[in-house]
């Protein structure tokens, strides 16, 4: 699959001379879910405000479908849709007429038919004349995506777009996403909440002090990074771990019903026969197993930790 956004030893240093990017290197593939997740501070922001044109690089060159967001700088950022965190609406425009205006900002010509589309898509065509002071915060979430939408780009940024959304309208929204997607939208979306990257994004980056740890596929990350443990539900509770299983490092629950086993998906042996062969000769007896994988949180969290 091609590349629809090249980020090139991108890089941004303040004149205080605090490092907000380091050098950067980054394909985004056409039509897909991207996530990049990251904590507060981690250079998120500034990575998107440099693509969109609202900060300028110390270092590095983006291209947005073959156009350098500096040299090309009105063709690269028409290709673009921004949705920013913090709502900046006119609170007494109607709906229909901002996302109207926002069209004609990137110099594209009326189309109320791609207009009403929009506001179809995002159920917001019975609002389209009411005045965004009226809207719930919701709903003017789904008119900031609207008027992104408003120039048809190619790329769009959602820069935590359900933050502060119930969970019934995020639900309503992710589908919003998987649907533009499939209109050929290709989707950058940074969020707080990392069961929306689970699952949304076709790939995940994750950016630590302005560096980006790793990008990768999202189940490959998953299975690269991620740990599984057995769950062993035993016949009789025990007040310890046997010393003769030290070895494979086990866990006791709370009240000693159960030992937790973690092992590395990536390892050439699991370990678990020799596992279950040491419970045997210990005399210790299961009735039931089971087996989870770390969530895409418990990766993500580590892997800022380690980069900590």
């Amino acid at each position: 699959m091609d590349s629809i956004l090249s980020i090139r030893s991108l890089a941004k240093t303040y004149a205080n001379g605090f490092v907000a990017l380091k050098p950067t290197n980054l394909e985004i593939r056409r039509g897909e879910i991207f996530g990049l997740l990251g904590p507060n501070g981690a250079g998120k922001t500034t990575l998107i405000s440099i693509v969109c044109g609202i900060v300028n690089p110390s270092a590095g060159s983006v291209t947005v479908d073959g156009h350098d967001i500096v040299r090309e700088a009105r063709q690269a950022r028409s290709l673009i849709g921004l949705v920013p965190q913090e709502l900046a609406t006119d609170a007494f425009e109607r709906v229909r007429d901002t996302v109207t205006f926002s069209r004609g900002l990137f110099g594209k010509p009326k189309n109320s038919e791609h207009v009403e589309n929009v506001l179809e898509w995002l159920s917001l065509s019975d609002k389209k004349n009411d005045k965004i002071m009226t809207l719930s915060g919701g709903m003017k979430r789904r008119v900031m995506i609207a008027k992104a939408l408003a120039h048809e780009p190619k790329v769009l940024f959602l820069d935590e777009p359900t933050a502060g959304v119930d969970v019934e309208l995020r639900e309503s929204m992710w589908a919003v996403v998987r649907r533009l997607r499939d209109e050929g939208v290709t989707i950058i979306l940074t969020t707080h909440y990392i069961d929306e990257a689970e699952q949304m994004a076709d790939r995940i980056g994750v950016i630590n002090h302005g560096e980006i740890v790793v990008v990768d596929e999202k189940a490959e990350l998953m299975r690269k990074l991620g740990k599984k443990q057995l769950t062993l539900q035993l016949h009789e509770p025990l007040a310890q771990v046997p010393t003769v299983l030290a070895a494979f490092k086990l866990e006791l629950n709370g009240d000693g019903s159960e030992l937790i086993y973690t092992y590395d998906t990536q390892g050439e042996r699991t370990g678990i026969t020799a596992l279950l062969g040491a419970l045997g000769e210990a005399g210790i007896r299961f009735r039931d197993l089971s087996t989870t994988q770390s969530s895409l949180e418990e990766i993500f969290v580590n892997l800022v930790k380690r980069k900590a």
